[in-house]
């Protein structure tokens, strides 16, 4: 079985991955010179020929850093390389260390812009049409008394109790936001709770729908924010330290689309820290299943308050499994668009290439309700793309080929739940289909997340106010934003040649199923559909029982996690993969085993 992530990050392989030689010191501004070879009318410029930079170098330099890099020269290379180092290599950082820096502010994504779609394919072309929805009948489901029973229903629930104005969105948003107050002590979910901003705009989608403006089914519906997605004058934290006093001046793209929609903001939700597992500035966001533990991240705000009955839905974000993982610990829904369909502008970039922003619900349908709405392209966003979305929440499922991976589904991390579901299927008439992906090293894919995570906190990183996040762990980001200095650039190339061979690969599994299957922490499946940028939709299939707490982080010997005798009853989840942009049919399928597997309407106790 390949490395996990987590012990790829705890031995710390950032430095075996290959390594630049970056220079943060400099010998002081210096007046560029002109190249000798320029003395001579006509003479052509030749690399090499630069004023010298940065501080002295020499054979022994090249010789240690050989170890990082895991290549080996001869005392002759090293010679040769540190000989001219000042003048070849050392001005290429003089974008950074100057004397003629210049700032790429935060909203400068790179040149290169990653194309999930291979030649020939085109994205929303499933074969379906054009745009259509079809939602579930209103069973007619009279308004219960409890408020609690309120606060659980599904999103397409209560927007059939809105529009047919047996509650008001007021009472609603005040019924979240009591939930919001009452339980945010146990489970440190909320960063911001807005309120003033929330009842606001309650009392305005009432006002609209009582004269007949219905905006649709998220009309009055509250929600919450990952703190990562910029709201006009209300804190955007990151959930880290040095952003904790951030207030934007312009609402998100997917918040423009929400406000447009009329639904709700009541609260923005805590994230790990710049997007990594479940430790913010206010502390650890824990498991409404199992308060012991945390809520996993980095969506780990959304995960915990959609658990717990706190919000309607709530938005997270998905760069290596934070939607997937905190949806898998807190048994919610969670769905991870395709890459570029949802517009990512005014959100806090981690990775260009890998961003995700995508719904977290307590059902399939209330996911795919909310897609629509945030769905589409925005200028801000270089990779977003149109796109089409077609579902019939009756859509038949029968015939539908679900691929598995058979040695994945014998060993860890899958669970007899996950066997279980295989079993599922075919009583749903879908037919399972064996598939099989070479043993590659997919880890090493992570290096494109990595240095790009780096670059886009790199003032962060080198004015040392990383120091200042409360996660100060080898696997949390400080270490690896400094460690990611050390890649190769010529590596990092190599990684990107790496993934357009994955999608291939993708590309073929997926000309012979419609959907895969798969153990929802399958680390290969993460890393590989994160970087070809599928869509995944993660639901709650049964329990489990566990007798330790779970974690993100790499094992800390000094800090052994809770255990329990007797153990502890959690939910558990199973993950569909997708075509590309087609989480129509990712979500009919997904809809069909919901209503068979017969577990989310389950709640954690005490809340």
């Amino acid at each position: 079985m390949t490395q996990t992530r987590r012990d790829f990050l705890a031995v710390s392989a950032l430095g075996a991955l290959g390594a630049a030689l970056p220079l943060d010191a400099q010998a002081g501004p210096q007046t560029p010179q002109k190249p000798a070879n320029q003395e001579t009318p006509g003479a052509p410029t030749a690399f090499g020929t630069s004023a010298p930079v940065g501080p002295e170098v020499n054979a022994g330099t090249f010789a240690e850093a050989e170890k990082l890099v895991q290549i080996e020269m001869s005392p002759a290379d090293r010679a040769q390389a540190a000989g001219n180092w000042r003048e070849a290599m050392a001005p290429l950082y003089e974008r950074r260390t100057g004397p003629r820096k210049v700032a790429l502010e935060a909203s400068v994504a790179p040149a290169t812009i990653w194309n999930p779609m291979l030649a020939g394919i085109q994205p929303g072309k499933s074969g379906r049409g054009e745009n259509f929805y079809i939602r579930s009948a209103d069973q007619r489901t009279p308004l219960p008394a409890n408020d609690a029973d309120i606060a659980f229903s599904s999103v397409a629930q209560l927007s059939h109790w809105i529009q047919s104005r047996q509650i008001t969105s007021e009472r609603l948003t005040q019924i979240y936001i009591d939930r919001l107050e009452r339980f945010d002590k146990k489970l440190h979910c909320v960063i911001t709770l807005t309120r003033d901003h929330a009842l606001e705009q309650a009392r305005r989608a009432d006002a609209e729908i009582a004269t007949g403006k219905y905006r649709g089914p998220l009309h009055g519906i509250p929600w919450g924010a990952k703190d990562l997605l910029d709201t006009a004058g209300i804190p955007t934290t990151y959930g880290a330290e040095p952003y904790r006093d951030r207030v934007p001046q312009k609402d998100s793209a997917v918040v423009e689309r929400l406000n447009a929609a009329g639904a709700v903001l009541v609260a923005k939700l805590s994230l790990g820290a710049l997007a990594l597992n479940d430790i913010w500035f206010g502390g650890q966001t824990m498991n409404p299943w199992l308060l012991e533990e945390g809520a996993s991240g980095s969506s780990a705000g959304p995960g915990a308050a959609t658990a717990a009955g706190l919000v309607g839905f709530a938005i997270g974000s998905e760069t290596g499994g934070s939607i997937v993982s905190p949806s898998m610990r807190c048994g919610v829904t969670g769905l991870r668009p395709t890459y570029g369909r949802v517009a990512r502008t005014g959100a806090m970039t981690l990775c260009w290439s890998l961003d995700k922003l995508g719904p977290m619900a307590r059902y399939v349908e209330d996911t795919i309700l909310v897609l629509t709405a945030i769905s589409g392209p925005d200028a801000g966003d270089v990779a977003s793309v149109p796109s089409t979305l077609a579902f019939d929440a009756n859509a038949k499922v029968a015939g539908l080929r679900v691929g598995y991976f058979p040695a994945w589904m014998k060993e860890a991390p899958a669970t007899d739940v996950d066997r279980a579901a295989l079993d599922v299927v075919k009583k749903l008439g879908m037919e399972l289909v064996e598939v099989s992906i070479p043993d590659w090293p997919y880890d090493s894919l992570n290096l494109i997340l990595f240095a790009e995570g780096a670059a886009a906190f790199e003032e962060l990183t080198l004015a040392h106010k990383e120091a200042e996040l409360k996660a100060q762990v080898p696997d949390a980001w400080p270490n690896t934003f400094r460690q990611s200095r050390f890649l190769s650039a010529v590596d990092f190339v190599q990684a990107d040649r790496l993934r357009r061979k994955v999608t291939v690969e993708m590309a073929r599994v997926f000309s012979q199923v419609d959907l895969l299957l798969v153990p929802s922490l399958r680390d290969e499946m993460l890393v590989i559909t994160n970087n070809t940028g599928h869509p995944s939709l993660t639901l709650r299939a049964d329990f489990v029982e566990v007798s330790e707490a779970r974690s993100d982080w790499a094992p800390d010997p000094q800090h052994p996690l809770p255990k329990f005798s007797p153990p502890r009853r959690v939910p558990h989840g199973v993950t569909l993969i997708g075509r590309l942009f087609d989480e129509g049919t990712l979500c009919e399928a997904g809809i069909a085993l919901e209503r068979a597997f017969a577990v989310a309407v389950e709640r954690p106790s005490g809340f």
